[in-house]
């Protein structure tokens, strides 16, 4: 997501940057270039106007031209302007401000009414939710499908009610959604629910007898949360539709999916501006795990390429589990390291995001996509160096010694590779080996020691890595 308009704005802000000191028309132009890659990436023109307008204000104030690095100075106030329009409320001590999350304070079971077109991953993302409600608040949830239009609506919701393994409401035929909502929230009542998701149906476009539908359901559960889901690819589309049904419905809060397919990321960007209303969580896959809160102040630095390590390490807590890390430092310390291992670290990246995902979130790496994309590192690399890996028998993956030509030439048909690419994996492991050994030479001190100083001093990033004005 934003993939063209951080690309287009690190080219403009990387050009500020390198000049000593700054003129008022050299503001002026690199905010037209600024103002030409937001409507690029399908921003409101509006929304463009009023961003263009509050930054060049500030950016051309005394503070900036009279400052030692005035290019950072500008670069903190684009900063800070997108962190405004995506909702983040600027602290006065200068903490980042925290994201909404939903609203569930009421007398239990709180409904959470979930509304969209059809299409926009609604049904999925209600379950996502439910069970991130349910594993991370440790909410008993129940979930009802109110789609009685589209084929197989309700059994969808009741399947992806198994895998998450959250309850749903039984299915009865011919049953009207209003019908539904009150059965599922008499039903929360009676089983000691907190929190009922209502998966409302949803239609191909904006019509009235969805609108009055959605109102009658709101009516008659008087959920705490009105959560629209919508698809980001739709851009502007998208905007109108958070636009038509707040008018009509009332949101408190809007979900964002497939934002992992969207380069422009326009949508985002202008739906709290267009609808003021805050944009809670994003969709950041098909998996029922692929789901993240919304921090403004983290997507603002993602844009501006200052990546998001504070993302990257919650993600790394949640994926990698404390026993395998402590197991594998243990094998560091004693020199083992194979590629059973490594294929683990492998999941591990996979679970992560990728290699794409992990780089945007890395400061000041995002200009090395394109090397990545000449180097052929795209994310089906990662699949092919597991089927490699797993083709292998139990005892090469423990001993790569034994693997000459003919095993080679074997593991390669069997993984659907070549042989070069079997080549290449088994380097990469040597390398990787090599330097577990020197690790675990240093003992557990010196290897606590060694991290710190890749970490930089006071455990903070190198230097070269800090973000314009410094970690936010």
């Amino acid at each position: 997501m934003f993939e063209s308009l951080s690309d287009k704005l690190g080219s403009v802000l990387d050009g500020l940057k390198r000049r000593g000191a700054l003129k008022e028309s050299d503001v002026d132009q690199a905010m037209r270039d600024v103002r030409l890659a937001l409507l690029e990436a399908d921003v409101a023109l509006p929304v463009v106007r009023d961003f263009i307008a509050q930054v060049k204000e500030r950016a051309i104030g005394q503070e900036v031209l009279r400052s030692v690095t005035p290019g950072q100075m500008v670069v903190k106030i684009v900063h800070d302007g997108l962190v405004e329009m995506l909702g983040g409320a600027p602290s006065e001590d200068g903490t980042p401000p925290a994201p909404e999350g939903l609203n569930l304070l009421g007398e239990p079971p709180v409904a959470v009414l979930m509304v969209g077109l059809q299409g926009s991953g609604k049904t999925t993302s209600t379950a996502k939710i439910a069970r991130r409600l349910q594993q991370r608040e440790k909410k008993k949830v129940l979930m009802a499908s109110l789609d009685v239009y589209r084929p197989a609506a309700q059994e969808q919701l009741k399947i992806l009610g198994e895998q998450a393994e959250v309850a749903t409401l039984p299915i009865v035929a011919g049953q009207q959604p209003v019908d539904i909502a009150k059965r599922a929230m008499q039903a929360g009542r009676f089983g000691g629910y907190d929190v009922v998701m209502l998966d409302t149906a949803g239609r191909l476009h904006v019509d009235e007898a969805l609108m009055a539908e959605v109102a009658a359901v709101k009516t008659a559960t008087t959920p705490s949360e009105v959560m629209l889901v919508a698809d980001a690819m739709t851009g502007q589309d998208a905007v109108n539709v958070a636009d038509s049904f707040n008018k009509r419905v009332g949101l408190t809060g809007i979900m964002l999916t497939r934002v992992d397919g969207d380069a422009r990321g326009g949508a985002a960007l202008s739906m709290r501006a267009v609808t003021q209303c805050p944009i809670k969580l994003l969709g950041i896959g098909e998996k029922l795990d692929e789901l993240e809160e919304f921090h403004a102040d983290r997507i603002a630095g993602r844009i501006l390429g200052m990546g998001d390590v504070v993302s990257l390490v919650e993600k790394a807590r949640e994926t990698i589990q404390e026993e395998d890390a402590e197991k594998l430092a243990k094998k560091i310390q004693k020199g083992e390291f194979d590629l059973n291992d490594l294929a683990d670290q492998l999941k591990q990246m996979r679970k992560m995001g990728g290699l794409q995902g992990l780089m945007g979130m890395l400061p000041g790496v995002g200009k090395l996509k394109d090397q990545m994309k000449n180097a052929n590192l795209d994310e089906g690399l990662l699949k092919r160096q597991e089927a490699i890996i797993s083709s292998m028998t139990p005892q090469e993956r423990r001993n790569p010694k034994v693997i000459h030509a003919s095993r080679k030439q074997r593991i390669a048909k069997g993984s659907g590779t070549s042989v070069q690419e079997v080549n290449k994996l088994l380097k990469q492991y040597q390398t990787m080996a090599k330097m577990m050994k020197k690790m675990g030479k240093l003992g557990q001190k010196g290897l606590m020691r060694s991290m710190g100083g890749l970490m930089g001093k006071g455990g903070g990033l190198p230097p070269g890595l800090m973000p314009p004005g410094g970690m936010r």
